[in-house]
């Protein structure tokens, strides 16, 4: 809680706005509430503590509703799948794993083992190669939440906003007063950082379990290849369930003419 002090005392403007320094003290007891309760949410702050029934700052902003800040975040705190980044984080686990485990059952599964080639597959390859699309679906999933969160935090703690009147030909670029610049902040700081700490932690887990399934493939792999290989110490040639010296020379004597029978 020290660091939200200190945030909150470096900000200037709030001496000289009563109500905006109420705002954020009453922002202030609810985050130290919600850290104290429940420690597995990303710590929200409700945008109405910033009103006290005054007008709003953005009412002289020439910047339109849909393409101001704090409109973009709350829209994307409630759109999908965005808002699962800043739920819950058993919520948010299980509803990633329910989306791998669901492409690789019904899609990865069955065309691996369809689309396989051999008379005796692997029976590990099929699973790995399931499991390895699910992990790059869940990925692809999180990088996409990832650069969403990222540009509504870059546009909160920017001092400026840059926005299109009615066309990317007309863009303008408004500076931020000192209480939007202020409760940006704060939102950015409190609200969205937390978020893309838990997506990038979320996409070093998704490329550890990428890497493994990898690695134990080419292993797979290799052991297959090995496998088939013609054995010179025998003196035999063999292919597990397709050919082999002994039972060929059985049905065929006349082709093995000249060469000797094996030990």
């Amino acid at each position: 809680m020290a660091t939200t002090t200190l945030v909150l005392r470096s900000l200037k403007p709030f001496s000289q706005n009563p109500s905006l320094s109420f705002a954020f003290s009453s922002t202030h007891h609810h985050l130290k509430v919600h850290h104290f309760h429940n420690q597995r949410f990303i710590p929200r702050i409700p945008l109405s503590s910033f009103r006290n029934n005054n007008p709003l700052p953005e009412t002289e902003c020439p910047v339109p509703l849909e393409q101001q800040p704090v409109n973009e975040f709350k829209a994307l705190s409630d759109s999908f799948p965005f808002s699962w980044a800043s739920g819950d984080l058993v919520e948010y686990c299980s509803r990633l794993f329910a989306t791998g485990l669901a492409f690789a059952l019904f899609v990865g599964l069955p065309v691996n083992l369809f689309g396989s080639v051999g008379p005796e597959p692997e029976p590990l390859k099929p699973f790995l190669g399931a499991v390895s699309g699910g992990v790059i679906v869940v990925t692809l999933a999180v990088v996409r939440m990832y650069l969403g969160w990222a540009y509504v935090g870059n546009r909160l703690l920017s001092a400026t906003v840059e926005y299109e009147e009615t066309g990317w030909y007309d863009g303008q670029i408004w500076v931020k007063t000192p209480e939007v610049l202020a409760r940006d902040r704060l939102l950015g700081s409190f609200s969205v950082r937390p978020v893309l700490s838990r997506l990038k932690n979320t996409l070093v887990v998704l490329a550890t379990s990428l890497l493994v399934c990898v690695l134990v493939f080419v292993n797979v792999e290799n052991r297959q290849k090995d496998v088939y290989i013609p054995s010179e110490e025998a003196g035999g040639r063999s292919v597990p369930g397709v050919y082999n010296d002994e039972s060929a020379r059985s049905f065929e004597p006349d082709a093995f003419c000249g060469e000797p029978a094996a030990p």
